[in-house]
């Protein structure tokens, strides 16, 4: 069990004794409280010195968490709170908790398909008693596909930040076609995540065109600094929007989304019929021991890369540009096979 969480537990222990106004409380009496609560969440004996208590009654007269315990020592040695009905639980909370929780609210409504959502409404009022209840629980039951040894992470909550804040940044970066690195003027517009892989998606200073709306992997920033002196463009960038025509990161202001068509293979269908490719797909036909489906979006490297990741399953019948796109790279991939021989 972690530190801070053996924390909480003997902070809810001390109040819970010291609201029994029918008991005085010694120091022992607190420690002796403690060691049964974190037995009793933990399963086995827990050491909880004297100078642990101490300084547990310390952080909880304190400032610190907000508490201001009203806790005072009689006659030498017997604790007890100095206002009646006074507990840590009541207390409010204050604007800049409700900020911090309302910006984390924000990040887990994008897991709005959960059901555990439908009452996030009132989860305000249920944070307290759900700090210490969660802890019993023995596993977690949602798993989200992360990896956190990605490099970049590091940058998300900075990028997040000057997002909020409209802060325009100087950011050194280098592709993985680039020989070296250069600096862009960016002004950040949106964190997009795909395929367990975070981009940075921003307005570039000197950019025109299609060069104006730029994909930056985080995985790929060297470093990011503030362009203080530089206003930002706050162009009401919609995500949903901006990447509704496409499969990935890619976009192009350039192309049009055009309709894809392909025959998956009666083992796959079910697969792809359960998890589109894209919110456009529709079946077509049934035919030929397989499933004709239709897409309509832009051609670009993450769409390519998903068909081809069927295999011999799927087969792209139109438009004839993609078709001999992806049977080029077919071709090209059996080479190297049969040069291995």
């Amino acid at each position: 069990m972690a530190s801070n969480k053996n924390a909480l537990i003997r902070y809810k222990t001390i109040d819970n004794c010291l609201r029994n106004n029918y008991r005085k409380w010694t120091l022992n009496d607190l420690i002796e409280s403690c060691s049964d609560a974190l037995y009793e969440y933990e399963g086995k004996d827990v050491y909880v010195s004297k100078r642990t208590i101490q300084l547990d009654i310390q952080v909880m007269r304190s400032d610190k968490l907000g508490y201001n315990a009203p806790i005072e020592v009689y006659d030498r040695k017997f604790y007890h709170y100095t206002v009646t009905d006074y507990s840590i639980k009541n207390i409010p909370v204050t604007d800049k908790d409700v900020k911090i929780m309302n910006e984390a609210i924000q990040v887990l409504r994008q897991f709005k398909d959960f059901s555990l959502f439908s009452e996030m409404d009132g989860v305000l009022q249920r944070l307290e008693d759900s700090v210490l209840s969660s802890s019993s629980q023995q596993r977690a039951v949602i798993h989200l596909d992360k990896n956190e040894s990605l490099k970049g992470l590091e940058h998300i909550d900075v990028l997040y930040q000057a997002i909020l804040k409209k802060e325009v940044l100087k950011i050194v970066y280098q592709s993985f076609k680039a020989e070296k690195s250069s600096q862009l003027i960016i002004h950040p517009q949106l964190l997009k995540e795909f395929n367990n892989r975070w981009f940075l998606v921003g307005i570039n200073h000197k950019g025109r065109g299609d060069r104006q709306h730029l994909n930056l992997a985080l995985d790929r920033i060297i470093s990011i600094a503030k362009a203080d002196d530089i206003t930002f463009k706050d162009i009401n960038f919609n995500g949903d929007e901006y990447y509704k025509d496409v499969i990935g990161v890619t976009v192009s202001s350039e192309r049009r989304a055009q309709t894809v068509t392909f025959w998956v293979d009666s083992h796959n269908a079910p697969y792809v019929k359960t998890k589109p490719f894209h919110k456009s797909q529709t079946l077509i036909d049934e035919v030929n021991g397989g499933t004709v489906f239709s897409i309509k979006v832009q051609i670009n490297f993450e769409l390519e890369r998903l068909l081809l990741g069927f295999g011999d399953a799927l087969k792209v019948l139109q438009p004839p540009s993609l078709v001999k796109r992806i049977t080029l790279k077919l071709e090209r991939a059996l080479q190297r096979y049969i040069s291995i021989e």
